[in-house]
C-alpha cells in the first residue's frame, strides 16, 4: 500500500472513532451554550490554531480562485450541517443522533442519481435502501410520541435537513480539484464557516446567555482539539484521497460508540428496538455501498 493510501487510511479511521464520541460532547455543551455561538467559536478557533500551525510549517495558502470553492464546502460541511446537528441535540439525544446520521450513504448515493452523470441506481442498491427504510422507520415507530413534540420534533427535521446538506457538500468537495494542501483547506473552511455560524449567533441574540460552566468548557476544548482539529481534518484529507462512497462510511462505526457513551454518561435510553435498529441501518448501508462499488466497476 502506497504511503498516501495509508495515511488516508488512518485519517478515515480516526474520523470513525472520534466523531463517534463528539455528539456527546455536543449534547454536554449544548446543556449550558446557546448552540450557533457553542459552534462558531470552536470552529474558529480551531481553524486558526490549524492554518498558525501549517503557515509556520510553510505550507502554502489556497489561490483566491480556490477560496471560494473551499467556502462552498465549509459552509455546507460546517456551517450549515455540523451547526444543524449541535442545534438539534438540544432535544435529541446523543446516540439517536448518531443514528439518524447513519443514514448519510443512502443521501449520497441518492444525489448521485440524481446528477446527470451520476451512477445508475441497481436492484442491490434499492434494496439496501429500503433496509434503510426499515430501520429508521423502527427507531421513530419507538419515539413515535414523541414525534408530537415540537421541540423533538425540530431537533429530527434539524438532524435530516444536516444529513442532506452534508452529502451535497461532500460530493460537491469530491467534485473539485484543489491544489491546496487538504489540511490548509481545512483550515480556511473552519475559519470561514465559524465565522458566518457566530455571526448568526450573534445576530440570535445568544451572547448574553453564552457562559461557560465546568462540564461546557470540557466540552467546548475535547471538540475543539480532537472533534475539529483530528476529526475534520482527518475527513477532509480521508475524502481527498478516498472515494466519497468509502470515505462517508465513517458512518457505521459513529452510532456504535454515541449509543453506548450516551447510555454510559448520560443515561440515554439504549434498547432492543434501538440495537435492531442500528443493526438493520448499518446493514442497510453496507449493501448500499457494494450496490454502489458494483456499479462503479462496471464503468469502462
Amino acid at each position: 500500500m502506497k504511503k498516501g493510501n495509508l495515511l488516508a487510511y488512518l485519517a478515515w479511521l480516526s474520523t470513525c472513532i472520534v466523531w463517534g464520541t463528539t455528539y456527546l460532547a455536543i449534547r454536554i455543551g449544548v446543556g449550558d451554550l446557546p448552540p450557533w455561538l457553542f459552534a462558531g467559536f470552536r470552529w474558529m478557533a480551531a481553524g486558526t490554531v490549524l492554518i498558525s500551525v501549517l503557515l509556520f510549517m510553510k505550507f502554502k495558502l489556497p489561490r483566491l480562485n480556490e477560496i471560494k470553492h473551499l467556502a462552498v464546502v465549509g459552509i455546507a460541511l460546517i456551517g450549515v450541517a455540523n451547526g444543524l446537528v449541535v442545534y438539534a441535540e438540544q432535544w435529541i439525544p446523543s446516540g439517536l443522533a448518531a443514528l439518524i446520521v447513519t443514514t448519510l450513504p443512502f443521501w449520497v448515493v441518492g444525489i448521485e442519481l440524481a446528477l446527470p452523470l451520476g451512477n445508475r441506481i441497481s436492484l442491490t442498491t434499492i434494496f439496501g435502501v429500503l433496509l434503510g427504510l426499515v430501520g429508521t422507520g423502527l427507531i421513530f415507530r419507538n419515539e413515535f410520541e414523541k414525534l408530537f413534540d415540537p421541540d423533538y420534533l425540530t431537533g429530527v427535521i434539524a438532524i435530516l435537513g444536516a444529513i442532506i446538506v452534508w452529502a451535497a457538500g461532500s460530493l460537491y468537495s469530491k467534485s473539485r480539484k484543489f491544489e491546496v494542501h487538504p489540511l490548509m483547506g481545512a483550515s480556511i473552511q473552519m475559519i470561514i464557516a465559524g465565522a458566518l455560524q457566530t455571526i448568526f449567533g450573534l445576530l440570535l441574540g445568544e451572547y448574553d446567555s453564552f457562559i461557560f460552566t465546568q462540564s461546557s468548557l470540557l466540552a467546548f476544548l475535547y471538540l475543539l482539539f480532537v472533534g475539529s482539529l483530528m476529526g475534520y481534518a482527518s475527513y477532509i484529507y480521508a475524502l481527498a484521497h478516498l472515494p466519497v462512497s468509502f470515505a462517508t462510511t465513517y458512518a457505521y462505526v459513529n452510532p456504535v460508540i454515541a449509543l453506548f457513551l450516551g447510555w454510559l454518561v448520560l443515561g440515554e435510553e439504549l434498547n432492543l428496538t434501538i440495537g435492531i435498529a442500528t443493526v438493520i441501518i448499518l446493514v442497510g448501508v453496507f449493501v448500499v455501498k457494494r450496490g454502489s462499488r458494483a456499479i462503479e466497476l462496471k464503468k469502462p
